[in-house]
């Protein structure tokens, strides 16, 4: 393990492994910037599952985008795995990568790292599932802070200057095409060209879930003020969306949760009033772009994993004693539902009065 300090190494040719999830690929952005302004002459190449590909940044900040197709590999049989693997082994010693930054910190990762050819390989501070007997773990003053700061004291190990939060930046895509794409599907739907709040209901574990009879109540409290609401998520969000829209049982409640792809959803946010949702993916969008959010965590830690960089955000911490466990499973699970819609709502008319 490599205590932070600084290197005045030149690489000129870097790979970036970082392939999953969304919120994690989102959370690496600000590391990317850092790593192009350390290093403004190299060649800068990101390993990524193709499903999150959108949101790697274009050039100049990443100049190349290589892709681990982990649900096709998971389809192969024995003998095309392999295969798999040698073609991705050939693929990356084609690059003569002169340093690779592993980080993800799982086994999956630290293959391909270690498929690279490259002996200099590095990895942020949390190494785990044996990657760090591939790659070195860097780790700095923030090793106990958000997942950013653990990220850029990579960044800063390798000569990067990243003192304050001015100096953390969201390199995001042009999302032009998919703004016009949103605001047609929101027409569809009945929107009447005004603000809306975007509620985000889903998430990976089931226990980081916000119940719907939550949802529900916050929604129809804001539609009784002529609030617009739109849901929003993935396919797996879809049933969550369609019962809060029945029961709501509003016009000013549009349903799109399914109907966006991820660059679109992020369009959606980026023109939203406000921002409502658990730790999930899309909340590091409104945290990205500064838009006004609440977000409620139970059963992860936001000091850890929560939104980062926005003076415009704020969390709700469940009061449940348990709180923080870092449970995908729990058999007396009421973390969530201790946070009340009544809390999530008055915070959001004290963010929307201090916003004017």
């Amino acid at each position: 393990m490599a205590r932070l300090g600084s290197t005045t190494m030149e690489y000129k040719n870097i790979l970036l492994i970082k392939m999953s999830s969304l919120g994690d690929i989102l959370h690496t952005l600000p590391f990317a910037a850092a790593l192009r302004q350390r290093f403004p002459q190299a060649r800068i190449t990101w390993l990524v599952h193709p499903q999150f590909a959108g949101f790697v940044p274009d050039a100049p900040v990443i100049d190349e985008v290589l892709y681990f197709d982990k649900v096709k590999f998971n389809k192969l049989g024995l003998l095309d795995k392999l295969k798999y693997f040698r073609e991705m082994k050939a693929l990356l010693h084609s690059k003569h990568f002169d340093l690779v930054i592993d980080m993800q910190g799982l086994f999956k990762s630290a293959v391909l790292a270690a498929m690279s050819g490259c002996s200099n390989r590095i990895g942020y501070c949390e190494m785990r599932e044996g990657s760090g007997l591939i790659s070195r773990a860097i780790t700095g003053t923030h090793s106990k802070d958000h997942v950013i700061e653990r990220y850029l004291d990579v960044a800063r190990y390798l000569g990067a200057k990243v003192d304050t939060l001015d100096d953390v930046q969201f390199p995001m895509p042009d999302l032009s095409k998919e703004r016009a794409s949103v605001r047609s599907k929101l027409a569809e739907l009945g929107w009447n060209g005004g603000d809306y709040v975007v509620i985000v209901p889903g998430a990976r574990w089931w226990t980081k879930e916000w119940p719907v009879e939550h949802y529900v109540a916050l929604a129809q409290r804001l539609v009784a003020e002529g609030i617009s609401v739109v849901l929003a998520g993935g396919p797996d969000d879809v049933p969550k969306g369609r019962r809060i829209a029945e029961q709501c049982a509003s016009k000013l409640v549009l349903d799109m949760t399914g109907k966006t792809s991820l660059r679109e959803l992020a369009a959606l946010i980026k023109d939203c009033s406000f921002y409502i949702s658990g730790d999930t993916g899309p909340l590091h969008f409104a945290a990205a772009l500064k838009k006004p959010l609440v977000a409620m965590y139970g059963p992860t830690k936001a000091d850890r994993t929560g939104p980062y960089g926005s003076k415009n955000s704020e969390v709700i911490l469940s009061p449940a004693a348990c709180a923080g466990c870092l449970k995908k499973n729990c058999q007396n699970w009421h973390c969530m539902h201790d946070i009340t819609p009544n809390m999530v709502y008055e915070i959001y008319r004290k963010k929307v009065k201090a916003h004017g």
